[in-house]
């Protein structure tokens, strides 16, 4: 330590002495992109709302009735053969029920593992593995044969977009103007109704004219390209991680942890040879790896505990739960209450144009109020609340419409309202913990919402309905959980609530982090940033 003040007061040219220590050296592996590179933050916006769209239209597309098909039928001695998966693997309604939904496992299972592993590996780099993944299985799924193997395959699909959706979010955050942040989360949130519309006629188009195995194929063909990306372009950092592709940065890690004496300013000559010394150590111990893996699981444990300890992250996640228990079962059992309730014949496009323009336009909206509000916890928690509460009473109204026109009116301007949500809901999951806590927020945001939310709601939703048989009393039952939603998000306007987007994180490798936190273009060079590092050693 005397050794870095020392060289603090005499900072020296990197001209006169390129490899006088090892963390100057390490500037030139920034992940910062030079204000000249073609990649900027606005086509990282547009490249992830891309993906983000193939990840939903996937959804779409075999919910279609072009992909999904139909099962074979008999009447009066004739039969007719069936259409499209269901039709081909002969699947009665539950098994093509849990194909819709097998990538939920992938899903919850792989969303906690890749966000821990955004502390050891480059985050940009799991979003690569992670569309490779899901490139693979979607072909996969047009080459299946019968349900246990399509099954699998659409768990692997879940797998392979848990990386992205874990990540992704963090990433926008990091490179989003200050101003503009919550607007930036909504255009990429604004991909999920719109993806899943298109995905409903990408899959009719495709699966009617050349079979439903293409629909899968050409959608691994877009998805090639995006995972391609992910390993070739230079990787980002995500905010709060120090660089991980260095090898000279996995170097210093060690060398400080196992000889803290060792100042890091003897040359990179005695760095190189205390990572020789170190791996003859670890070679007289062979249960390293296995001591590293009990690591990694007591980091894990240790974050989740503090997440779980955390009063905004609770009560912001406890209210999401809530708010999509309505939305799942609104998405699956809307247009049969609809045809019920009101004789709609075209149920199915009435409520899938509602969701569509009211999700894009809502979820747009929210972002844009609440930066115009100042984008803070407090004020995303007023705007949850505030427009749940209101939505959820139009929604309320309108079951209760005999006229189908009125009913239609005032349930948009409801669900105009509710979608509103999705820009300020996830601001709290990013900014309400430390950056390094960030992948972990998203992860278990998204397992919370489908394990307590919408995977139950639609089974209990059919059982009410099966007990009273009435879908207006049954809607309007399901319709007032948008109240507790609202009550629980009001009380997070009360929450001692600080924003730690700019907090430190638990590394202490300080120069190194500093890079890892710079944005993908910043007002100075690459070149400022590594003179800013030399003078800190």
């Amino acid at each position: 330590m005397a050794q870095q003040q020392e060289h603090e007061g005499k900072p020296e040219s990197s001209s006169s002495q390129p490899e006088s220590s090892l963390e100057p050296d390490m500037g030139t592996k920034s992940t910062m992109i030079p204000s000249t590179s073609w990649f900027t933050p606005k086509r990282l916006l547009a490249i992830f709302c891309v993906i983000n769209l193939l990840n939903y239209l996937d959804r779409g597309a075999i919910a279609s009735n072009g992909v999904n098909g139909s099962q074979r039928t008999c009447e009066g001695g004739t039969c007719k053969s069936g259409t499209g998966i269901q039709g081909d693997f002969n699947l009665n309604n539950f098994e093509d029920g849990v194909l819709s939904s097998a990538f939920m496992v992938g899903l919850l299972v792989a969303s906690p593992i890749f966000a821990s592993l955004a502390k050891s590996v480059n985050p940009f780099r799991l979003i690569g593995v992670g569309l490779s993944v899901w490139t693979l299985a979607t072909l996969c799924c047009g080459f299946s044969f019968n349900f246990w193997s399509i099954a699998v395959c659409r768990m692997l699909v879940g797998v392979g977009e848990a990386s992205f959706m874990s990540l992704a979010a963090p990433f926008i955050d990091d490179n989003a103007p200050v101003s503009q942040k919550t607007a930036w989360l909504a255009i990429f949130y604004m991909c999920i109704p719109a993806g899943y519309a298109i995905g409903y006629i990408y899959g009719g188009l495709v699966g009617n004219h050349f079979g439903w195995r293409y629909a899968f194929w050409v959608e691994a063909i877009l998805m090639f390209p995006f995972a391609i990306l992910g390993f070739f372009m230079k990787p980002l950092q995500l905010k709060g991680f120090a660089p991980t592709d260095s090898e000279k940065a996995l170097i210093l890690e060690t060398v400080v942890s196992e000889v803290p004496d060792v100042g890091v300013s003897n040359g990179k000559d005695e760095a190189l040879s205390l990572k020789e010394e170190f791996r003859d150590k670890s070679s007289h111990e062979p249960s390293r790896s296995k001591c590293a893996i009990l690591d990694q699981f007591s980091r894990f444990l240790k974050d989740m505990k503090e997440l779980l300890l955390d009063k905004v992250f609770v009560v912001n996640v406890l209210g999401y739960i809530a708010y999509n228990f309505v939305i799942g079962a609104y998405s699956y059992w809307g247009p049969k209450a609809g045809y019920s309730i009101y004789n709609m014949t075209n149920a199915d496009m009435m409520f899938g144009g509602i969701t569509v323009v009211c999700g894009i336009l809502g979820t747009l909206a929210g972002g844009l109020v609440l930066d115009f509000m100042t984008n803070t916890i407090s004020n995303a928690f007023k705007l949850l609340s505030l427009t749940t509460f209101i939505g959820g009473a139009c929604c309320f109204g309108a079951f209760l419409f005999k006229s189908e026109y009125g009913f239609l009116a005032l349930f948009a301007f409801g669900e105009l309202l509710v979608f509103a949500t999705q820009g300020p809901v996830n601001y709290v999951c990013l900014h309400c913990v430390k950056p390094s806590l960030r992948p972990l927020s998203m992860a278990m945001s998204t397992v919370a919402i489908h394990i307590f939310g919408d995977v139950p709601s639609s089974p209990l939703v059919g059982l009410i309905q099966d007990k009273i048989n009435n879908w207006r009393t049954t809607a309007l039952i399901l319709t007032t959980i948008f109240f507790p939603a609202a009550a629980i998000w009001f009380i997070g306007i009360f929450l001692p609530s600080v924003d730690r987007f700019n907090e430190d994180s638990e590394h202490e490798v300080s120069s190194v982090e500093r890079t890892s936190t710079a944005p993908l273009l910043e007002e100075g060079t690459a070149e400022t940033s590594a003179s800013g590092q030399s003078q800190e050693c």
